[in-house]
């Protein structure tokens, strides 16, 4: 089991360059096999769910050809299956793409349902509520949701509640579905954006992508396209709290300014001065950051995504702040862990009460999620002394060359696996 082994209380400096959207790319990964023609497709995070995908698609039949560590080709013409294997399911929940992207094109799907981090319900309700507007007869069997239409047709549709995965899953199915589909309180997320784009660039007619109201009119078949995945604001915005937490000054190169909004307008609130360029934002803060109120909502709001690395900064803010998390109930998981390094964060509900202490202290925590475990390793960055990250595996679902971006800012971190290690770099430490 490898873990990350951190000394803290340096300041984070540099450039860093952010790869592309992880959460864009596992549904343009599903909507690629949805021709037969062979689709490019680049700046790809080699992350581990994106590997896990493409082995779940190669499973199924596809040509899966990896160039380079972010391109790569597949051509779905081979496919001889549609029923997608557990073993790859039960490691990530996004697996459930391939639900739209086999029922569009082959009027039949079967994929176990999904896994992915702990972070509460997800219910895929609205996904299932979709399929049958479309004309598909959808149960539940065996574990499996197994979906099949003679003739899928374009239908009125609107979500009782804005969930992005069902905004992406019904639009795949719905682009090879004849007739004319609305739908309404759709994500409006930057990678359903992207993933519309990317669909129209295989020929589907796809309109309002960005707004709450998406109307697509069915196409016979897609078509072959080379295509570029949007950076990840996720990733950006990770670096973007590492450099507030640390005191740092950080220039996150290769974004969308636009995408972060939501993030900078919240880091101009506690202190930072933010200053964005063409395709890069820079970070800096200097001296105490200031107490704030934040509470997640859908896009453009503030991002779910991005709750727990606010909550670990505005652990050392001064005065009283307020975490609200309003899309998923078990998302403050790490308070405990944070409170083992010396902050002081109550949860009551779905709110987390932060007194920002004046430092936080080095410790053994677990990241008991992605988000949650890169937000630990930013507390560890913060921190005095040294700080162990377990679990660290989570981290490495969504992020890529995560230490050694870290390391290219002046940051002390190393990934180890065992405590032999661990005393090696407290020993080098102690030596410097």
């Amino acid at each position: 089991m490898e873990q990350y082994v951190i000394r803290g209380g340096h300041p984070l400096v540099g450039e860093v360059e952010i790869g592309g959207a992880k959460n864009a790319a596992l549904a343009i990964l599903a909507a690629a096999i949805m021709t037969d023609e062979t689709i490019l497709i680049e700046n790809l995070p080699d992350v581990r769910d994106t590997n896990v995908l493409l082995e779940a698609i190669a499973g199924i039949g596809a040509q899966v050809n990896r160039i380079d560590r972010s391109t790569v080709k597949i051509n779905g013409s081979t496919i001889g299956n549609v029923s997608v294997d557990y073993e790859y399911i039960k490691k990530i929940r996004a697996s459930y793409y391939l639900l739209g992207a086999l029922l569009g094109k082959y009027k039949h799907a079967e994929v176990p349902l999904p896994g992915g981090c702990n972070i509460g319900s997800r219910p895929i309700d609205q996904h299932l509520k979709g399929f049958r507007a479309l004309g598909a007869k959808v149960d539940i069997i065996h574990g499996a949701i197994v979906a099949q239409a003679e003739n899928l047709h374009g239908s009125h549709i609107f979500l009782d509640m804005v969930s992005v995965g069902a905004t992406i899953n019904i639009m795949m199915a719905a682009s090879l579905a004849p007739g004319r589909t609305i739908i309404e309180n759709a994500a409006r997320e930057p990678h359903v954006v992207d993933v519309a784009n990317f669909l129209n660039s295989m020929g589907a007619n796809i309109k309002g992508a960005g707004t709450d109201v998406i109307r697509i009119k069915g196409v016979e078949k897609l078509h072959r396209t080379e295509y570029s995945i949007i950076p990840d604001q996720i990733e950006a915005g990770t670096f973007m709290f590492a450099a507030a937490a640390t005191g740092g000054d950080v220039t996150v190169k290769n974004v969308i300014p636009k995408h972060l909004e939501a993030t900078t307008a919240k880091l101009e609130e506690i202190g930072c001065e933010v200053e964005e360029f063409d395709d890069a934002v820079r970070v800096r803060a200097a001296g105490r950051l200031r107490r704030t109120h934040v509470k997640t909502l859908p896009y453009p709001g503030y991002p779910t995504d991005m709750q727990p690395q606010i909550a670990v900064t505005l652990a050392l803010a001064e005065g009283t702040s307020i975490v609200t998390e309003s899309i998923f109930e078990n998302r403050f998981k790490y308070a405990d862990e944070l409170s083992r390094m010396g902050a002081n964060i109550k949860v009551e509900g779905n709110s987390a009460i932060i007194d920002g202490v004046k430092k936080l202290t080095g410790a053994r925590v677990s990241a008991p999620d992605l988000r949650a475990g890169a937000a630990l390793v930013i507390a560890g960055l913060a921190a005095e002394g040294i700080t162990i990250v377990d679990d660290i595996v989570y981290i490495q679902r969504g992020y890529e060359n995560f230490e050694e971006k870290l390391r290219s800012l002046g940051a002390e971190i190393e990934k180890v696996s065992s405590e032999k290690e661990i005393q090696k770099f407290r020993l080098k430490v102690v030596n410097n």
